[in-house]
């Protein structure tokens, strides 16, 4: 067999001692210690990743919901403007036959005297409220009544006969008055007040009653008097708090002129009582 020379060898060794001696302090050569550090980093770096997966994942999910919340609040934003739209148009067509009213029995609700009596009494008497578009007059009641009762508190008494003494003028004597009483939802409490009102409709046509007959008793003529009641069907703003339910209990008091048609008025409707 064909072998090196010795020096041969010799000369190779020589060339390799000085190769493995660089390649061992250049840091060719690693550690076992730092090499398990190396993998704990390693390892640290691949749970990491998993956990940004698990949150890309998350959001992704999140963003499809979001996307899918978006589309069906604008199909809820499309359906409310057309909604909006079509009540735009009845309040246009409200008001325009408003207005052929207005214009063929005069300029407003009430003559123009009228109107700022009522006004001018409404500064006055915190109680009183006036909506000089409608003529519409809203009583607190428990300005008028005291709680569960139809009994007119005698603070009262003078605020309703200025109110009176107006309806009373040659400027307003031709006008009818609606009386309609408006409660909360809370039922009658205690056992006596359901004996004398088993429910709300009792108490708001009691204090609509209590309302007309002052008024008649103070000179106003009954047939210029009409009563009725929604009990707590009415509401101005949610039964959700005590204010609340204060601004809900109240008798409203409407000034109509003759020519207007009032449902019950059998003159307004000469052709249903033919």
């Amino acid at each position: 067999m064909w072998r090196l020379p010795a020096t041969t060898v010799s000369r190779r060794s020589l060339f390799l001692l000085p190769l493995a001696a660089c390649l061992l302090f250049s840091g060719c050569l690693v550690p076992a210690s730092r090499m398990a550090t190396y993998r704990e980093q390693y390892q640290q770096l691949c749970e990491k990743n998993k956990a940004l997966e698990a949150q890309l994942m998350n959001l992704d999910a999140h963003s499809r919901k979001l996307e899918s919340q978006l589309a069906m609040t604008e199909g809820e934003l499309t359906t409310t403007g057309r909604r909006s739209r079509a009540d735009r148009r009845r309040l246009q067509n409200f008001q325009n036959e408003r207005d052929a009213i207005y214009s063929r029995f005069g300029e407003g609700p009430l003559p123009s005297g009228v109107g700022q009596q009522l006004a001018e009494l409404a500064r006055r008497y915190p109680g009183l409220h006036y909506d000089d578009a409608s003529g519409a007059a809203k009583l607190d009641a428990d300005i008028l009544f005291a709680t569960a009762e139809a009994d007119i508190q005698l603070q009262a008494r003078q605020m309703l006969d200025e109110f009176i003494a107006i309806l009373k003028s040659d400027e307003a004597r031709d006008l009818r008055v609606m009386i309609v009483g408006h409660t909360d939802d809370r039922r009658m409490e205690g056992d006596e007040a359901r004996d004398i009102y088993p429910n709300n409709w009792h108490l708001g046509a009691s204090r609509a009653l209590s309302v007309s007959d002052y008024l008649r008793v103070r000179g106003l003529r009954e047939d210029r008097l009409g009563v009725a009641t929604y009990g707590k069907f009415q509401p101005i703003v949610a039964n959700s708090s005590e204010p609340n339910r204060q601004r809900n209990r109240r008798v409203e008091l409407f000034l109509i002129a003759p020519e207007v048609p009032v449902v019950g008025w059998t003159e307004t409707f000469t052709r249903v009582y033919r």
